[in-house]
Order: C-alpha cells, then sequence, then structure tokens
C-alpha cells in the first residue's frame, strides 16, 4: 500500500511544469514569475526587517516558509543583483544597491546637515570644502561651500560622482568601511582607476591603510593635478560611516602643517555642529 507523504509547513518549488489543463504555457509561465518575484520581495522584507547581524539561510527558511533549495536560488539572486550582501559565511545583510537607494533619499537631508560644517570649515581655513556620500561603490558630491582665498580649487561641483577613494572625501568614507566592502568597491573599480592619475588597486588598498592609521585621509594628483585634498568620514547616531567632507586646495597651499591644521579643523566643527552625528 502506497504511503503518503508526511505534509510540511514550507513552500516546496512546483513538482511539474506541465501547464493545467485548460491554460495556456504563457499563463503558467506568468504565475511561476509572479511566484518568484513574491518569494524573493519576502526574503527581501525578511532581511531589511532584520538587524545589522543580518539571517542565515536557515532564518530565512523558517521566516518565509520556504525550503532551503528555493531560498539558496533566491538569495543568490538577489546578492547577484546587489540588493542583498553577505556578511561573513553564512548571513545576509542589505547590499549596496539598496543602501544606494536609502542615500538617494537621505541625501537632500545630509546636505543641509553638512552645509554649516562646510561653510565654518571654509570659513576658518580660506579654501573649498566638500561633502560627498557613497553610492555603491562610486561617491556623488550633495555639498560644497567655496572659501574666501583667491584661488580657490573647485575640484568637483554638486551631483558629480567618481569612483570611491579618488578623491580625499571619498577615501575617508572608503576607509572607514569594513575590509569586505572596501575590497568589493576597489575591484569595482579596477578598470576605472588608471583614468584618476594612474590609480591602481594596490595603491588605493594602500592608501585606504594610511587613512585610517591616520584617522583622515589624504590625497593629491590623482583626481585633479596639481591638487591636494584631505578628507574626513562622517557617521551616523549608530556610529556608520554616512557621509564624508574634504578640503582641497593647490599643492603648494597644502604642506604637512596645513594638512594638520585643517583635519583639525574639520574634526572640530564635526563636534559642535555635529555632536551626537550626521
Amino acid at each position: 500500500m502506497p504511503t503518503r507523504r508526511p505534509s510540511t509547513n514550507l513552500d516546496p518549488e512546483p513538482a511539474s511544469t506541465t501547464p493545467a489543463r485548460g491554460r495556456s504555457g504563457s499563463e503558467q509561465a506568468e504565475d511561476g514569475g509572479g511566484r518568484t518575484l513574491r518569494r524573493g520581495l519576502q526574503l527581501l522584507d525578511a532581511v531589511l526587517a532584520a538587524d545589522r547581524e543580518g539571517l542565515r539561510v536557515v532564518d530565512l527558511c523558517r521566516i518565509a516558509q520556504l525550503e532551503r533549495a528555493t531560498v539558496h536560488r533566491l538569495i543568490a539572486t538577489l546578492v547577484e543583483s546587489g540588493y542583498v550582501a553577505q556578511r561573513g559565511r553564512f548571513r545576509y545583510v542589505a547590499g549596496q544597491r539598496l543602501a544606494a537607494l536609502a542615500l538617494n533619499d537621505a541625501a537632500p537631508n545630509l546636505a543641509a546637515r553638512l552645509r554649516p560644517v562646510l561653510e565654518r570649515v571654509s570659513t576658518a581655513c580660506g579654501d573649498a570644502a566638500f561633502a560627498i556620500v557613497r553610492e555603491g561603490a562610486a561617491s556623488r558630491c550633495i555639498a560644497r561651500h567655496v572659501g574666501t582665498h583667491p584661488i580657490q580649487i573647485l575640484v568637483i561641483q554638486v551631483g558629480t560622482r567618481q569612483p570611491l577613494g579618488v578623491g580625499a572625501a571619498g577615501l575617508a568614507l572608503l576607509s572607514a568601511l569594513p575590509d569586505d566592502q572596501v575590497k568589493a568597491a576597489i575591484a569595482a573599480n579596477a578598470t576605472s582607476l588608471p583614468r584618476y592619475g594612474g590609480m591602481t588597486p594596490e595603491r588605493m588598498a594602500l592608501l585606504v591603510q594610511a587613512t585610517r592609521e591616520r584617522g583622515w585621509s589624504v590625497i593629491g594628483n590623482h583626481a585633479t593635478d596639481g591638487v591636494l585634498a584631505v578628507g574626513m568620514a562622517v557617521h551616523n547616531a549608530e556610529g556608520e560611516p554616512s557621509a564624508a567632507i574634504s578640503v582641497a586646495s593647490t599643492l603648494e597651499r597644502m604642506p604637512r602643517e596645513r594638512q594638520q591644521l585643517i583635519a583639525r579643523l574639520m574634526r572640530d566643527a564635526l563636534a559642535a555642529l555635529l555632536p551626537a552625528g550626521v
């Protein structure tokens, strides 16, 4: 006598792709595509609702009531498309693409909060100051303040995008990220880095290390010839890097002592105007 398969709460993959009687193959395909989309969105919702440590596959199976093979297949697609990222070997968190979307929504508020900081720093040193946010493996300028010195180095405009790390603010922000995100950003920009003063992934990694040891970034002759800039990451209330600021001037105007002065001006302005983070 045949035995019945035990029931399960998990939602398995369809046993057959044969169209049901009276329905066309295209209708069945649409139903299957809709079901896959709903399942993927369900997993994405679960990842977004989790804490910063992320979720394991077993957690996703339990939350979404899906079989492990289905979760593995869907989460791999979400990782490949950038909506989910792997943290460590077994956990999943929101990916860079979602982070970029969130930053796009938050950018006007970030710009408004950072403008007084830029104004204070620029007024104190006389040079132009800039603020940037991260968009995946790129940086985007969201605000700037022109100084009073007769020669202003306006290296980027509001809205300018460039590989994360080739400018001082971008380098400061890149250096504040976890190691896995730093490696991923450098790898994503590997082919475009040489266009910025002959930058290489290896040199970028060394600059990240130096920035972490120093606490602020210095970079020259890469984004713009004859220009050196100093940058500093800006953290949110949770201590996560959300933006960065920088000051740029000519190489002659930026000896080591002045680099250190500008770093102090940026640190003091952030402490005074954004003591709880941006």
